[in-house]
């Protein structure tokens, strides 16, 4: 990396620290130079991770309008990208009550710039395959590897009509960009043009809701129902006046909005538990309750989510 730093980048007399953890293989290094100048330096080992998407995809964001790294010098069969630096002060960090509103409305603006402006077609489908294989990372990493549950034929069937209702509510939504990744870490507050995006790498084509209901109800922040509620009607009302959605889809927004984040959580508690055991990271393990929680408080409104709140509260938070 150094060579390449020195050869490629016209780089030298730079130090270089860790600059963030990231859930999968790359890493990042922060370059400092002596002048006060820094970049960023992701490191993706070639035959682990590719570099292309995420180069891609920074593209079409930017020409969106939204602040995702600039690519200033890329290699991509070494995996060495050298990327703006934009600062180390993520949502997670700056969220309080005094921000929230300022800070949340700037992140919905960002992703109405993706949904509307970007055309997701050449990109991967977020299609019923995907979607299911993501949430038996819930069953395969969390209920049999983490927490050793036995579970009966009944409760088999009830996850795999669970998984299906979720799938399907989500292919029936408009399909557009989807960042996959949009939440408090991977949003930087202290950029100019706020919020600085980062991860952006996996994006695919998918599901209205998906993003926001990512942001609304982060797996490492939480805020009033009634607020999250609130904020997502917002979401609504502006993507209906970018023409993303239309005024005939309020009836089923709410229900979108809802069972979207179910599935998702139902994703992320698998990756969380999948992190420990496959990768060593066991930091998101405390993430889990919260990410749960979720699917129980939305259960209380959606009477379909009943059954799979009710395994959750019996037998999932308590082996916890």
């Amino acid at each position: 990396m150094e060579k390449w730093l020195n050869a490629s980048c016209g780089l030298r007399d730079f130090s270089l620290e860790p600059a963030s953890e990231d859930a999968s293989f790359r890493s990042y290094l922060r370059l400092s130079l002596p002048d006060g100048s820094s970049f960023i330096v992701m490191d993706a080992p070639p035959d682990k991770e590719d570099c292309a998407p995420f180069v891609n995809v920074a593209g079409r964001l930017r020409g969106a309008g939204v602040h995702a790294p600039a690519v200033y010098q890329q290699d991509l069969q070494q995996g060495f990208l050298l990327l703006e630096d934009l600062g180390s002060c993520s949502y997670l960090e700056a969220l309080n009550e005094d921000s929230v509103e300022r800070l949340y409305g700037d992140a919905l603006a960002a992703l109405m710039s993706m949904q509307a402006c970007i055309d997701p077609s050449d990109l991967p489908e977020y299609d019923e395959t995907l979607l299911l294989q993501e949430m038996s990372l819930f069953l395969d990493w969390l209920l049999l590897k983490h927490l050793g549950l036995a579970l009966d034929q009944e409760e088999q069937q009830m996850l795999e009509t669970a998984f299906a209702a979720l799938a399907a509510s989500a292919l029936e939504q408009p399909q557009v960009f989807v960042h996959r990744d949009y939440h408090s870490r991977n949003l930087m507050a202290q950029v100019e043009h706020a919020p600085g995006v980062l991860d952006f790498q996996d994006a695919v084509r998918g599901p209205v809701t998906y993003d926001a209901v990512s942001l609304l109800r982060d797996c490492y922040v939480s805020w009033p129902s009634l607020q999250v509620d609130e904020w997502a009607w917002g979401f609504f009302q502006l993507a209906v006046q970018s023409g993303v959605m239309r005024d005939e889809h309020e009836d089923s927004f709410l229900h979108w909005f809802d069972l979207m984040g179910a599935q998702r959580h139902l994703k992320a508690a698998g990756i969380f538990a999948r992190l420990h055991h496959r990768d060593g990271k066991s930091g998101y393990l405390g993430d889990i309750p919260r990410t749960l929680g979720y699917i129980v408080e939305v259960a209380q409104r959606r009477e379909q989510l009943a059954p799979l709140a009710d395994f959750i509260s019996r037998r999932v938070l308590p082996a916890l």
